[in-house]
Order: structure tokens, then C-alpha cells, then sequence
């Protein structure tokens, strides 16, 4: 899933604080104001912090994040006439990417959705999950009941150690019958007991490498926090190494990559839309959607790969000769690849792998070459 990381829009209040403030400025982290929260940004620098987690296992703090659970008599049949996915097929335990969409097929947000056996438990970006909340209340039917977790914090532990880090700390399963927390494959999920306290954990992230996300009480993070935090594999890491790691993931960072104006089949994200929900429509958007699953798009979201050493930010225009044909939507420079990357939305006829263009960066050209994404390989645990 993904986070907006402009704070322009923002209304002029005092940024809210989250349960681990204080324990990141304990660590030196630099703090900053996104989505209306005092957050990291980084601690010893973007670039070691996204290495480190690319080797090790990295810990975010992503608390800013709304947590709800969705629960009723009918809740099937109200997620699915809001949503593209098919959740009559998703089992208790499993865990499934949507988008919640406008009626004219726009994406409003990204988010996850986990079937928890009594209930549904859905994960939407900190950016807009009070508009979420917003839209999901005028939409559901009055018998489906929809709970704010506003007393819960997530952490996300990322990395090819994550799992043997968080092993440590003994987790067990809260039920009979449930897997064990090594036997998680990606997109599982399960409720588990640390030292009596309850967790929520999904196998899952936002960073292409294996990992986990922890939904815990707001009073017991800091404790989990620190045994984490106490295994030699783990560091904690700020926002700005998670949009580099998400970046090189091929991931969309909403508000960004996606919004309002942005259909799933333009995104690329077609795979969101189950098979039977392709045939069967019956969610919001579906017509507009459907039509353009069917007769393609004027635009593709693409991944692409810049020559040389200077990157290509949000707004920059793709060009083919004179002409734009193209807008950058997230750039930076890759510390894993070594090089500029970018996504941005081209043309579709210009979207295969290999085509040659160049981005306008402020009157110079640089050139580039549309590759497929991810630009780093996933490393899920599957």
C-alpha cells in the first residue's frame, strides 16, 4: 500500500503526535510534519537507512496510517459495491491489495484489506483516511458497523531479516489452529499474543522485501518498539528511505502516482480487479473502469530508467522530440541500482519496454528508457 508525502494541502493545525514521538526524538530522529502528524524522516541519513534495510530489517513507524474494521450481516456484499475485489473468495487469515473508487472510476485511495473471520480489518493511507472514513460511512448500508482503531499503532518491520528478528521475540498464535508466525506467507495474516499482549500481524509491507506489519495497542508500542529495536538486525528507519525503498519496489505513492483522476488501468493496477468483479461489475466506477479494461487507456503508468547521474522529480514533462507526451509522477535517485529512476504516466503507445524518450528538467534534457517495474526484484516470502 501507499503514502502521500505532500504536505501542502494540509489545513494550518497543530500537527498531532504519535504514541512513539518522544522515543523517536530519544534516537535522533529529524521530525517532520506529513499528514497532519509530527513524523521521521530519517535518523542517520536516507541512504544508509535504505541499505540497511535492504540487507537487514528495518522498523517504521507508519502509526499515521488508519486502522478500521468493517463488520455486519451483509459486510461481503458492502465492501464488494464499494470495492473491485472479490472478498466472497478471500479467507479468514488473507489479506488482498483494492482500491476504493468514485463513480467515475477515479481512485480516491489504496489500501489493504485482511478478512479477520468476525470482521474485515482495512489499512488506508494516513493522508486521507478521513476522507476514507467519510466515504465509507455514506456508502455502507446502516447495518454494517464501521470501527475507527484510532487507539492502535502499526509498525512495519521490512527486510530479509525481519522474520528472524521478530522470531525472537516468541510470538504465538492466538488460537488453536492458526500458523505458526514463520509458517506466514506473503498476504497471510493472523492475531498473535506477545508476553499476553495481542498483536495483529500480516505478512506484508511496503518496501518489495519480506517483512511484517503490526497492528498493536498504542500503549504497548513503545515495549514492542524496543525489543524489536534491541535484535542486532534492526534499526529504525524514517519516511524518506520508506518513498526510495516503495520507489524501487515499482509502488504508487498516493496523491502522487495516484488520485482522483487516475483510473486503475491507467495505474497499471488492473490486477486489483478480480476475475469474477471483471465480469459482474456491481462496484463504484465499475462501468467507466470496465470499459477501459476493455478498449485500453490513453495513458500508462511506467517505470523509467535515466542516463546519467541527475534525477527527474514530480512534475517533470516526458518528451519525444518537441512534443510532451508524458508527465513524471515520483523520481529520485536509486541507491540500490545506483542510477536515477522514475515513474511517470506516457502515452500507452510509448509504454512498451524499450522505448527511447527524454525528461525536461528544468531546460536540460536527460535521456531515458521506459523499463518494467519493479526496478529491484520483490522478495516476498510466498
Amino acid at each position: 500500500m501507499s503514502e502521500d508525502y505532500d504536505n501542502d494541502d494540509l489545513d494550518a493545525v497543530d500537527p498531532l503526535v504519535l504514541p512513539l514521538d518522544a522515543w523517536h526524538r530519544t534516537r535522533g530522529a529529524r521530525m517532520v510534519e506529513f499528514a497532519g502528524y509530527q513524523m521521521p524522516v530519517q535518523y542517520e541519513g536516507i541512504i544508509a537507512e535504505h541499505t540497511w534495510t535492504r540487507e537487514n530489517a528495518g522498523l517504521f513507524d507508519v502509526s499515521h496510517m488508519g486502522q478500521l474494521e468493517v463488520s455486519g450481516e451483509g459486510v461481503v456484499a458492502a465492501l464488494e459495491a464499494l470495492l473491485p475485489g472479490d472478498f466472497a473468495a478471500l479467507k479468514p487469515g488473507r489479506q488482498r491489495y483494492s482500491l476504493l473508487l468514485n463513480e467515475a472510476g477515479g481512485v480516491i485511495d489504496d489500501l489493504m484489506v485482511t478478512n479477520r473471520g468476525d470482521h474485515f480489518y482495512v489499512v488506508v493511507n494516513g493522508a486521507t483516511k478521513w476522507d476514507d472514513i467519510g466515504h465509507l460511512r455514506e456508502h455502507l448500508p446502516d447495518e454494517i458497523t464501521l470501527t475507527h482503531l484510532d487507539e492502535h499503532a502499526l509498525l512495519a518491520l521490512q527486510g530479509p531479516k525481519a522474520a528472524e528478528a521478530l522470531g525472537r521475540l516468541g510470538l504465538v498464535p492466538a488460537f488453536d489452529g492458526m500458523p505458526a508466525l514463520a509458517d506466514l506467507k506473503f498476504m497471510q495474516a493472523g492475531p498473535f499474543l506477545w508476553d499476553g499482549r495481542p498483536l495483529g500481524v500480516s505478512r506484508s509491507g511496503y518496501t518489495g522485501e519480506d517483512g511484517f506489519e503490526i497492528s498493536v495497542r498504542g500503549e504497548d508500542v513503545a515495549a514492542l518498539a524496543d525489543a524489536l529495536c534491541a535484535q542486532p538486525e534492526v534499526k529504525p528507519i524514517g519516511l524518506g528511505a520508506r518513498d526510495s525503498l516503495r520507489l524501487e519496489a515499482g509502488l504508487p505513492l498516493y496523491g502522487h502516482d495516484l488520485n482522483e483522476e487516475t483510473d486503475p488501468i491507467s495505474a497499471d493496477l488492473g490486477f486489483a480487479i478480480s476475475k469474477r468483479r471483471r465480469s459482474e461489475g456491481g462496484f463504484l466506477g465499475a462501468e467507466t473502469v470496465l470499459a477501459r479494461l476493455a478498449e485500453g487507456t490513453s495513458a500508462r503508468r511506467v517505470g523509467l530508467a535515466l542516463e546519467g547521474r541527475q534525477a527527474a522529480r514530480e512534475g517533470a514533462q516526458v518528451m519525444q522530440g518537441d512534443q510532451q507526451v508524458g508527465q513524471v509522477t515520483s523520481g529520485g535517485f536509486s541507491p540500490s541500482l545506483q542510477r536515477p529512476i522514475a515513474m511517470a504516466y506516457v502515452d500507452a503507445a510509448l509504454a512498451a519496454p524499450g522505448t527511447a524518450l527524454d525528461i525536461d528538467v528544468r531546460g536540460k534534457r536527460l535521456s531515458a528508457t521506459v523499463v518494467p517495474m519493479p526496478f529491484v526484484p520483490h522478495r516476498y516470502h510466498r
